[in-house]
């Protein structure tokens, strides 16, 4: 209910309206210059008393709203490595936007926001941001804390000498590397098996180190990526995602490698080594940066987990179909392979181009002789 006085030279508004709890509130606003414009006010002030919008409990900063829409709709279901992204994306929150209320936020801002960010940060870390941060107001959105999506639309900024290229090897070094390994290897130790098995399958360091003998099946040729391994806990944990979970081809040559290794652990694992243990990351790239020596190749951000990388660049130099790779790799879609490998997939657009060009002209070749046989007919 409002009421509409005459005070001085201008008018004032006085409503009544009932907040989140059934109390009873005002609202007193005054300086209109005319009636007319005290009654549109009170009239809109209604409208939003009817609809829920007033209230007296403030809105929650970004930073806060955000930490608390991951502990109700991410965390039990996140891996603890994914639960340190969330929580450094906090961390960030709380630094570059201390004080700033969800519903205060706007475009402009927000772009403000990424713009100071991503000047001291890599393409690969502002868009990982951006994304949590972009999924969090969408449900702010959903949920009517928010009326307007402030992330969609927004440019991100980066700092292009902190964005490395995928790291990986050509065909003649990883031929060189293979050989190496293969020559040098032990089924007691098995670190350069699962290197092998990187650079074979490009499975993830994890669902190496998860797979499990009844995974295998020697008959078909495949591997069933049923669960990881995670290092810190020194136990099985969930695949990254439910298209992690997949059934892998592998050829003869892998097989017999694998059938080398002693089937005498408990767990069942097949990568455990003589003291039953599954090597860490650490101990893997060691030995990966060994040979890697000892074959001269010179790669200095190569890892282990850049064996997935170089198992994609081989793949992409045989012509195999993008689509194929993605499922291979696990990823939910062909647009996220896209984007991880875009660098890749521009080294071999020139060869694509060329098979292009083949094609068309194979086309052209046809047409002429499709004329050429109708004219002797005729």
């Amino acid at each position: 209910m409002a009421s509409i006085k005459k005070r001085g030279t201008g008018w004032q508004v006085r409503v009544s309206y009932k907040d989140e709890t059934g109390k009873f509130r005002t609202k007193n606003q005054g300086g209109f210059k005319t009636k007319r414009e005290a009654q549109l006010f009170a009239n809109e002030y209604e409208i939003k008393s009817d609809n829920g919008e007033l209230t007296s409990k403030k809105p929650p900063l970004f930073a806060d709203y955000f930490w608390e829409w991951f502990e109700t709709y991410k965390e039990s279901s996140v891996r603890d490595r994914t639960k340190a992204t969330y929580t450094q994306a906090h961390h960030i929150l709380e630094k570059y936007l201390p004080n700033m209320p969800i519903d205060q936020l706007d475009r402009r801002n927000y772009q403000l926001f990424i713009k100071k960010y991503g000047t001291t940060h890599s393409k690969s870390t502002v868009s990982k941001m951006n994304s949590l941060y972009h999924a969090s107001v969408k449900d702010a959105v959903y949920d009517g804390l928010i009326k307007k999506d402030f992330i969609d639309g927004v440019k991100l900024v980066f700092d292009r000498s902190r964005t490395r290229k995928v790291e990986y090897l050509n065909e003649k070094e990883l031929l060189k590397l293979v050989d190496y390994l293969i020559t040098t290897r032990n089924p007691h130790f098995t670190s350069k098996y699962m290197i092998l098995t990187g650079f074979f399958t490009g499975m993830r360091p994890g669902e190496i180190g998860g797979l499990r003998w009844p995974d295998i099946n020697f008959n078909f040729k495949t591997f069933t990526l049923k669960q990881a391994w995670n290092e810190t806990t020194k136990d099985f944990e969930p695949l990254k995602n439910e298209s992690s979970y997949r059934v892998i081809r592998i050829d003869d040559e892998l097989l017999n490698l694998i059938k080398e290794l002693p089937r005498n652990d408990p767990k069942k694992r097949v990568f455990a080594n003589q003291y039953q243990t599954i090597p860490t990351s650490s101990a893997v790239n060691t030995a990966l940066r060994k040979s890697m020596k000892e074959t001269k190749i010179v790669r200095r951000g190569f890892h282990f987990h850049s064996c997935r990388h170089t198992h994609v660049a081989y793949l992409l130099s045989q012509g195999i179909d993008l689509y194929a790779i993605s499922k291979r790799l696990g990823h939910s879609n062909v647009v996220i392979t896209s984007r991880v490998y875009a660098y890749l997939i521009d080294e071999y657009k020139n060869r694509m181009d060329d098979k292009i060009t083949v094609a068309l002209t194979g086309l052209h070749i046809k047409q002429q002789s499709d004329k050429t046989a109708k004219k002797d007919v005729q």
